[in-house]
């Protein structure tokens, strides 16, 4: 009988890393996880903690000597690096440079005593204001001027992935990087931290304007949270990635104010939409917004045999759902 196998989660509380152990538990594998609660939530992994096959660390993932000697007597598998602090729109870009940074150093340095594979989920941000659609893997990521702290984020998450590289080359340590796009589901941040559609479904249930950045023409590609976890499982099993940078998202395109349309007449039905324009001047750091952002998936299909397979009105409606009857945490 073979020995189950153990993956490591940073970011257990949070919104993927909470779908990432659900999926992991019913596969049979054994799970530690580490969060310290910035922005990961305890309601969100509460129901697993009876579970034998579940380890909980309440940690920062940048506190590598606490770490190693927590995790000391742990054999690891997979080390799947979730942690990360996103772009700075209402906050400082410091923490996001330094989280990223500093916690994807120590995650790999783990990963390599214990000879983890270790996966990466990077973000589709890094492509940033390149116009030639759809991305792909090798596509340039082309980011705006360093004043802009909108870039941080980005700019960070590159540079872990050359980090990530970097270790693949020094210490031969198995590597896989993938660039999530738009996620969104049951555990979401209720924020702007979650994404546009968490912000759009807590205005309509509450019957206020929903807010749109700029003139909502802008448009992105929305993952329900399912496939993007069966992205990152199917990753984490193949031998074909590692080494590999995979997109990890839905190809189908939609502007922002159409989705908003969209979540409005899911909740309200015939009544009219309500919304509120905000411009981006009013943001901090000369905020500058992508204008498109559309994943070449081919790749994670041919290798990964990875294919989205919920639609966005479909995982909508499970997303309003669960936000409907959510509790505060």
């Amino acid at each position: 009988m073979s020995q189950k196998k153990s993956v490591l989660i940073t970011g257990v509380a949070g919104f993927i890393g909470s779908n990432l152990l659900k999926r992991l538990l019913q596969e049979n594998f054994i799970v530690i996880g580490i969060d310290n609660f910035s922005q990961g939530c305890k309601r969100n992994i509460q129901e697993y903690f009876k579970d034998k096959n579940f380890t909980f660390i309440k940690a920062d993932v940048r506190n590598e000597p606490l770490l190693k000697k927590q995790l000391q007597r742990e054999k690891i598998d997979y080390l799947v690096h979730l942690a990360a602090y996103k772009i700075p729109r209402y906050g400082n870009a410091m923490d996001t440079l330094l989280v990223n940074a500093k916690g994807t150093e120590s995650m790999l340095n783990i990963a390599k005593d214990k000879n983890a594979k270790f996966i990466f989920t990077s973000t589709s941000d890094v492509y940033g204001k390149n116009d030639k659609l759809p991305f792909s893997e090798e596509s340039n990521l082309v980011l705006g001027p360093s004043t802009v702290k909108r870039w941080a984020y980005a700019s960070s998450k590159i540079f872990d992935e050359h980090l990530c590289f970097a270790f693949e080359e020094k210490y031969k340590l198995k590597i896989c990087i993938l660039r999530l796009f738009g996620s969104y589901g049951p555990n979401q941040n209720l924020t702007w931290w979650g994404g546009p559609q968490s912000v759009f479904i807590n205005a309509a249930l509450r019957n206020i304007p929903m807010e749109i950045h700029g003139n909502g023409l802008q448009t992105r590609s929305f993952t329900y949270v399912d496939d993007t976890i069966d992205g990152v499982v199917r990753a984490i099993k193949s031998r074909k990635s590692c080494g590999e940078i995979f997109n990890i998202g839905n190809n189908k395109e939609i502007s922002i104010i159409n989705l908003a349309k969209l979540v409005w007449k899911l909740i309200r039905k015939e009544e009219k939409p309500k919304i509120k324009f905000i411009p981006y001047a009013s943001f901090s750091g000369k905020y500058q917004d992508v204008r498109r952002r559309i994943p070449d998936i081919s790749k994670a299909n041919k290798l990964l045999g990875f294919m989205p397979r919920v639609d966005l009105r479909e995982g909508l409606l499970k997303t309003i759902e669960w936000q409907e009857s959510l509790v505060e945490c």
